[in-house]
């Protein structure tokens, strides 16, 4: 009996050893087709005979530059970051959950076209072929990636639809409390965003169209690279760690840049409840229908390092997942969740070759949160609204819960993308979008707000607006460098509209009030300053801090609801809070630095010392100077920074994260740096190679073309060697 049970083991293993060998053989012959030439950047350029080699090696590039990344990104969208993080994530994770079951993606995968399902299995490959090559590489949680998976995470915006779910809200309803984290809270929240513009040949010293690519999200939160197969794949730029797609950049032909949009169309819908003979419906109408009641188990990692598991009770109705209570009221919530097509218009866009090809991937209408600045080698610009909008009755108020048991209020359907806000060609020259609402995207030749439903924008316009439509608006002699100094154009139109009304207040001030004498020299200061941030301009660091300090005290006014911050804080605020925070503002520069004329370049800094997801920061370690500001106070340029537990100084976390210029003439010719550097290794030179280039706004030269890699070659090889 003993030697029949070993036999058996020994036959079972020998099984699983051919089979393992078998896998090995077969993902080292998918990467024998696949070519990584790194560039002197450290940037990869990816070859494959196939798309799905491309794919292969594009997400083993990815892994070999930052995995601690990727695997964070699929914990997030696969709702297991508990299993890593602790009993603090549960509520994120669950808050995931309910949009994504794994039992749901893989049928989802198995229904998915061919040659999707072929991008996904290269996808799952690469990872684990990378694990396989790295056995020093310890995931934390994912130790193989099953093709699945890249469903989870398919659209590539920083904040996905999900994440409009509040996660106090969500703990409120379910039990429990969400995490916290400690930081110093000024009361100031910097806005999230991109820029995006796009430049005819009428306006272009060249006749070439111009793209600008400018995304302000988490520092570090994208690879930059170039993707290529004999498929017609062609691709350079960003790409979200663990994405198989570029999702901010260009090809040979066209190039495409996402900017959030204020579009409404993640609605809540308040549900009347009803306990009936023991179970739970909702109203609908003269109906009362079941609410649907399901199970989700999570696992999480205990303080002494065990999993452990929680399983919560969940509730739907036809509109969406329970997120929350509100009186006797639960909330419901509706939103894009088609990961399929996402993913399929996510890498499809990327070869479109012109704007017919690029808006016939758009009619896919899976593309829920983002506008589009576009450009092509034909000289065809546009602005485009997000493809997912759906059709309303425009007499309800969908920024807040609408009544789910009235039916008036459902969806009706999606508007067909003739419907929604978008330009193209416009005779002005130009397009942009700044995170404002679509209607300046093209100056005069916008679309009208007074001619769509108002759900289609809830942004209004912003700082960054007014600053873009200043530089665009009557000219026509843009080249790449003009552009791209447009981008970082110094100009703060927020302080150009607060400063006078500053003035104002301390000019009204009686000659015997404290504050008329002690801030004399303050405003004086202000009054004279140009609005332009510079390094070393000392106005810029007043100005700022009293900005901040006006904003902790006009955050919780009802009335700012809506009104953009610069209006608000310029007209809605009284003098004595303006002057207050401008003491206030005095006061801290003094304490913290010597003196309120302290130049901005000390102050506002880069600092990359670690690849922590969550970074620290400390004032004894070094850090470079940036003279651009956040984007709350219009700077186009944005860098998001703050104070941090310990430090004096403010460090930027968010804003500029990668630019780029890119002309469209017979030949494609781009500029672009990205924050710190391509490798999350600090060990690596191109941990912050592209640091001081960041901060000065000094772009590169991309070397989009086999022959510009002659002569900043660093290494070719193939994935495992």
């Amino acid at each position: 009996m003993r030697r029949l049970i070993l036999g058996v083991m020994l036959a079972a293993f020998a099984t699983v050893s051919a089979a393992a060998q078998d896998e090995a053989g077969r993902l080292k012959a998918e990467a024998a087709g696949v070519t990584i030439t790194r560039d002197d950047w450290g940037i990869a350029h990816v070859r494959g005979h196939t798309d799905a080699q491309a794919v292969f090696g594009m997400i083993y590039a990815q892994a070999e530059d930052d995995f601690g990344r990727v695997e964070a990104n699929y914990l997030t969208s696969l709702g297991r970051t508990a299993e890593a993080e602790g009993e603090g994530k549960i509520r994120q994770d669950l808050r995931q959950r309910l949009f994504i079951d794994p039992e749901d993606l893989k049928a989802q995968y198995a229904a998915s076209p061919a040659w999707l399902k072929t991008l996904m299995d290269a996808w799952a490959d690469g990872l684990n072929y990378y694990l396989a090559t790295h056995p020093k590489v310890t995931p934390r949680v994912i130790r193989h990636f099953e093709p699945w998976m890249a469903l989870s995470f398919s659209e590539g915006s920083i904040g996905g639809d999900i994440e409009r779910v509040d996660l106090a809200d969500l703990a409120a309803f379910y039990g429990g409390k969400p995490e916290v984290h400690a930081e110093v809270d000024t009361g100031f929240k910097e806005p999230t965003g991109s820029n995006g513009i796009a430049i005819a040949p009428a306006d272009t010293v060249s006749g070439h169209a111009l793209l600008l690519i400018n995304p302000h999200t988490s520092f570090f939160f994208r690879s930059e690279l170039q993707v290529t197969s004999d498929e017609g794949l062609n691709a350079y730029g960003a790409a979200t760690w663990g994405q198989f797609f570029i999702y901010q950049g260009f090809n040979p032909h066209a190039g495409w840049m996402h900017t959030s949009s204020g579009v409404d169309n993640v609605d809540r819908f308040a549900e009347t409840i009803v306990r009936k003979d023991g179970r739970l419906f909702y109203r609908y109408g003269a109906d009362l229908r079941p609410v649907t009641v399901s199970r989700i188990t999570l696992s999480y990692r205990t303080a002494g390092g065990a999993q452990a598991e929680r399983t919560f009770t969940v509730y739907r109705t036809h509109h969406g997942p329970i997120v929350a209570r509100s009186g006797d009221k639960w909330i419901s919530i509706a939103l894009m969740n088609t990961p399929t097509t996402a993913l399929e218009q996510s890498f499809l866009r990327t070869k479109a070759s012109d704007y017919a090809s690029y808006i016939k991937v758009a009619e896919l209408k899976a593309n829920s949160s983002n506008n589009t600045l576009f450009a092509d080698d034909k000289g065809e610009i546009a602005y485009l609204h997000p493809q997912f909008v759906p059709r309303r009755d425009d007499r309800f108020d969908y920024t807040k819960p609408v009544d789910g048991a009235d039916p008036a209020t459902d969806w009706k359907g999606l508007h067909a993308l003739s419907e929604v806000p978008s330009v193209v060609n416009p005779s002005v020259g130009w397009v942009f979008n700044t995170n404002d609402w679509p209607y300046s995207a093209a100056g005069p030749d916008s679309a009208r707000r007074e001619a769509y439903p108002k759900y289609m924008d809830t942004a209004g316009e912003n700082a960054r607006g007014l600053h873009a439509l200043r530089l665009l608006h009557g000219r026509h002699d843009f080249t790449p460098f003009a552009l791209m100094t447009s981008a970082y154009d110094s100009y703060l139109p927020a302080f150009a509209l607060m400063i006078p009304a500053l003035g104002e207040a301390w000019d009204q001030l009686p000659a015997g009030d404290p504050l008329k004498a002690r801030l004399a020299d303050q405003v004086a200061f202000l009054r004279a300053w140009d609005d332009h941030w510079a390094v070393n301009s000392t106005e810029t660091s007043l100005a700022v801090f009293w900005g901040e300090a006006l904003w902790a005290r006009a955050s919780q006014d009802p009335d700012a609801e809506g009104v953009p911050v610069y209006e608000h804080l310029a007209h809605r605020t009284s003098a004595a809070q303006k002057l207050a925070a401008l003491a206030e503002a005095s006061d801290r520069l003094t304490a913290d630095f010597g003196s309120w004329r302290t130049p901005w370049g000390e102050i506002n800094r880069f600092q990359r010392v670690t690849d922590d997801i969550v970074p620290t920061f400390s004032d004894a370690e070094p850090s470079i100077p940036v003279p651009f500001t956040s984007s709350q106070w219009g700077s186009l340029a944005s860098f998001g920074a703050k104070r941090y537990p310990g430090t004096k100084r403010d460090y930027g976390t968010n804003g500029n994260s990668f630019v780029a210029v890119v002309e469209f003439g017979p030949r494609v010719r781009a500029v672009a740096v990205t924050a710190g550097g391509e490798s999350g290794d600090p060990a690596s030179r191109h941990f912050d190679d592209e640091a001081v280039r960041y901060a000065q706004g000094n772009l590169r030269e991309v070397y989009f073309y086999p022959e510009q890699l002659t002569g900043h070659t660093e290494r070719t090889y193939r994935p495992g060697e």
